[in-house]
């Protein structure tokens, strides 16, 4: 690392002759790939953007220049580069550094990303802020091919094509690859463009030929021509000066192109080609293996597990085929997130019914709402934090006309390392207050799959919301059970004191039940609530108390409140869940018991509510 033990910041990199980028990326490389070892995080999408943080920190004059890397799960050789290298040993645990730009951070990073095809958007704001403030900064956004098809990029370059007069440059960095392999009509694009027998054979002649200051002279030629030699492209029609495509793993190429493109005012384009996992064969072979991972062995790779408890996702999509096999009528749809959610095997054995849109949430939603009118029972999986963008379809295209759609929300609640950015502790609360919606929350692997049947036959839109991971290890029965809608479960009975526990909070609330010998219900459902339940356990219990893995405001709590309020009861009740702030990332067992949502916390906040035992609690 003699080179990169250098650098602490841009500036120290800009001293150094451009001969030696190319082996400062080889360290870089070899550095993030020993550190994410160590931590885990994402790495095949950082090691395919090396060359392009180094040539892109040595020409443009960061922070001053504002860089914004979309999805920002590419972003750790510009952390490292801009003086956070000592800091990738805290790599997304808790306190530790973010594994996404974050403004709070670095004022190298001009802006927090981690959902996608945000950069364009934020991009061409700084720009039009530079022209009136009247200053000469040049605002650039970092965009993946898997970002680019998302409506809200698209919607920007729309916007950018009027202005002639800003500093505004958008890389495309096309790596035939997001998550999972890419998909559409502007994949298709990509392809047919990368394939054109004319271009490749230019630039192979170009290489095998030229040599000192006439390949120099060629390559400023091929920024310029290389729009001439591909086919035309759509980027133009927006308004933009579209160069590419370049190979992105040439460090010198890159920074001479960069170096021309920063002299033009105007909306720029560089399309440059990038590989998922460059430089470390493993994450080669499998760039969507190797995207996010735990701690692995650099040398051995990452080995198969054994022994693990399914997943809230493997039961998911074993529940999928299989109910798949009863009904045809069941589409699977998903975002972009087949691995994630669970739908590989779902894919292979329904090829026809299975939809990834692409990142596209707001389609992904209306799409289902289409052909659930046509009397097709769609599935839409998709992480909890994801379906916050697609919120007004989810109202107006589904819930309003009461549409048979399901949605299996992922990752709800606290997600751990991701952070802030991906928790689901809001979908309870958003989720509530829409009218025809059916909330289900699983306590346990097998009640999962109850409420994914229970959600499927219910006619109009449901959800099933459950977390990240493994759940408690209960056995999975492969029947078709389903759930009264709308109805809870006493698991324990005890005195002066009701638990009513939704989802995962159930466990460590009945942990917490047997201590202080309370009574512990598991709620199963947050709409509609089991009303006639709550105000049982309200006459027959001095005090009720309700937990929540997700936001207290407006959540299930305070769905139980306006049951009691309805009915005019007085009962105390004591609110826990996780407080109106954005929690960072950390391991989510910590995060718990820092929020007092594990048990003993539990125990905890009772007993400093209602006194020491639920035998005796005194009410104040």
């Amino acid at each position: 690392m003699k080179l990169l033990n250098t650098i602490n910041s841009p500036a120290d990199l800009k001293k150094l002759p451009c001969s030696v980028l190319e082996e400062l990326a080889a360290e870089l490389r070899d550095y993030i790939v020993q550190s994410v070892s160590k931590t885990g995080g994402h790495l095949s999408s950082n090691l395919g953007t090396v060359e392009l943080a180094i040539a892109l920190h040595y020409v443009f004059d960061t922070p001053a220049d504002r860089l914004i890397w979309d999805v920002g799960h590419q972003s750790y050789a510009h952390k490292i580069l801009t003086g956070r290298r000592d800091r990738m040993k805290t790599l997304r645990q808790l306190d530790g550094m973010s594994g996404f730009p974050k403004r709070e951070e670095s004022e190298y990073d001009s802006f927090g990303t981690a959902h996608s095809s945000t950069s364009i958007s934020a991009a061409l704001g700084m720009a039009l802020a530079a022209k009136l403030k009247n200053e000469n900064y040049t605002s650039i956004a970092v965009i993946g091919d898997g970002a680019i098809t998302g409506g809200m990029a698209f919607e920007a370059m729309n916007n950018v094509g009027i202005y002639d007069d800003i500093k505004l440059l958008v890389i495309l960095n096309d790596n035939d690859m997001s998550i999972s392999p890419p998909v559409g009509a502007l994949n298709r694009y990509f392809a047919r463009l990368m394939s054109g027998k004319f271009y490749a054979t230019a630039k192979n002649v170009g290489k095998t030929v030229l040599r000192g200051p006439i390949l120099e002279i060629a390559r400023r030629f091929e920024e310029h021509a290389k729009g001439l030699i591909a086919p035309a492209t759509l980027f133009e029609e927006f308004g933009f000066n579209y160069v590419g495509p370049i190979d992105g793993h040439d460090v010198e190429l890159l920074v001479s192109t960069l170096k021309n493109l920063k002299q033009r005012t105007g909306p720029q384009f560089l399309h440059i080609v990038t590989k998922k996992g460059h430089g470390y064969k493993l994450a080669e072979a499998d760039p969507v293996l190797y995207h996010g991972l735990g701690k692995f062995s650099p040398e051995e790779g990452i080995k198969p597990p054994t022994g693990l408890k399914p997943t809230y996702a493997d039961i998911f999509g074993n529940w999928l085929c299989d109910m798949a096999a009863t009904d045809s009528k069941l589409i699977g749809i998903t975002p972009a997130m087949r691995e994630g959610s669970g739908m590989v095997q779902f894919a292979k054995d329904y090829p026809d019914r299975f939809f990834d849109v692409g990142i596209a949430e707001q389609h992904a939603v209306t799409f289902a709402a289409g052909l659930a009118c046509e009397g097709f029972k769609p599935i839409v999986a998709i992480y909890s934090t994801f379906l916050q963008r697609a919120y007004d379809q989810l109202i107006h295209d589904v819930a309003l006309q009461n549409l048979d759609v399901t949605f299996a929300l992922d990752r709800s609640g606290l997600v751990g390392a991701d952070g802030a950015t991906h928790a689901g502790n809001y979908d309870m609360a958003y989720l509530r207050c829409i009218p025809n919606m059916v909330i289900m929350a699983p306590s346990n692997e097998n009640e999962s799959r109850q409420m994914l049947t229970t959600a499927f036959l219910y006619k109009g839109p449901a959800a099933v919301r459950y977390p990240r991971g493994a759940g408690i290890g209960a056995p999975v029965e492969k029947t078709f059970d389903s759930l009264p809608i709308g109805k809870g479960k006493v698991l324990r009975n005890g005195k002066n004191i009701a638990i009513l526990a939704f989802g995962t909070m159930v466990a460590p609330s009945l942990a917490a039940g047997e201590s202080i010998n309370a009574t512990v219900v598991n709620m199963r459902f947050v709409k509609p609530i089991d009303k006639n339940l709550i105000l049982e356990m309200a006459q027959t219990h001095h005090a009720l108390v309700t937990v929540e893995e997700g936001t207290v405001s407006g959540g299930a709590g305070s769905a139980v409140m306006e049951a009691l309020a309805e009915e005019k009861m007085a009962n105390p009740v004591l609110l826990l869940g996780l407080p109106d702030k954005f929690i960072d990332h950390g391991d989510v067992s910590q995060l718990l018991a820092i929020h007092k949502l594990d048990k003993n916390g539990i125990i905890t906040s009772i007993q400093e509510r209602f006194g020491k035992s639920a035998d005796t609690c005194s009410i104040r």
